[in-house]
């Protein structure tokens, strides 16, 4: 069996960094390089996933902890979608991907990493990303790493 290292993934997988408090909250405390956070809007924020599923992975979050979309605003909602879109146009500039997922997983038994606050998941896809890596070999590889990700984002959104 051959091993695909990955060391920044050790506290997600090993569980070490857990802690009670909210990873999205703490983030809005840190700046933004130190917290992957792309843009600032008024009601949320884009960040990127630390732990993506692609290169580009990012996230809309709400600034308000809640735990359901139905506990937003109408006007909550507009912003959520705009930030949406101009984040597919910003990865569509910078890492040009032939398509996306979009998707929340509310509550645990939905998958939700982070149940009590909710967030929306932005992943480019391309054509063949779904290879043998993650579908026999169970290994992610991300072609770039976070840092210079997050640079190349950040710039963009911040242009």
């Amino acid at each position: 069996m051959k091993f695909l290292s990955a060391p920044w993934r050790w506290d997600f997988i090993s569980g070490i960094k857990k802690n009670k408090d909210c990873v999205f909250c703490n983030a809005l405390k840190l700046p933004d390089n130190e917290s992957f956070i792309c843009r600032r809007g008024d009601r949320f924020f884009v960040i990127l996933n630390r732990y993506p599923y692609n290169s580009g992975h990012l996230m809309i979050v709400p600034y308000a902890h809640v735990d359901s979309p139905d506990k937003i605003s109408g006007e909550d909602s507009k912003e959520m979608w705009e930030l949406v879109n101009t984040s597919m146009a910003v990865l569509k500039q910078s890492f040009n991907p032939v398509g996306f997922n979009l998707g929340m997983n509310l509550g645990k038994a939905a998958g939700a990493g982070v149940k009590d606050h909710i967030h929306l998941h932005i992943v480019p896809r391309w054509e063949g990303d779904a290879n043998f890596m993650p579908v026999i070999a169970k290994t992610d590889v991300a072609s770039y790493d976070l840092r210079t990700i997050f640079e190349i984002l950040h710039n963009e959104f911040n242009r």
